[in-house]
């Protein structure tokens, strides 16, 4: 299950979450991240219940991207524990988005 993050959710949805948290930082305009999509929607099926995949649209919720330093998109980024654990900016494939978890 992909999810959708927002200001609203983001405390208990990945911030407090009990598995590792996947965010996309994306926007309907980036090629890249269009991209990367249905990469992210099949990491999401995948792994439902080991880890929480979601994205958080860079134009609908510019404080959370702000607060995340986010300057290019995409940029994903894997939260473990409530803590930011992995940072990775660009388009990657399923192997590269997959080690932000190790």
């Amino acid at each position: 299950m992909e999810y959708k993050f927002t200001k609203y959710n983001f405390q208990s949805e990945v911030l407090e979450s009990d598995v590792p948290v996947l965010v996309d930082f994306w926007a309907t305009w980036c090629g890249p991240c269009r991209m990367i999509a249905p990469v992210i929607e099949e990491i999401a099926t995948e792994f439902d219940g080991k880890y929480k995949v979601g994205k958080i649209n860079v134009d609908e919720e510019m404080e959370l991207a702000v607060q995340y330093k986010v300057e290019v998109i995409p940029t994903l980024m894997v939260f473990k524990d409530g803590k930011l654990y992995k940072k990775a900016v660009g388009a990657m494939d399923k192997s590269e988005i997959l080690r932000l978890f190790v």
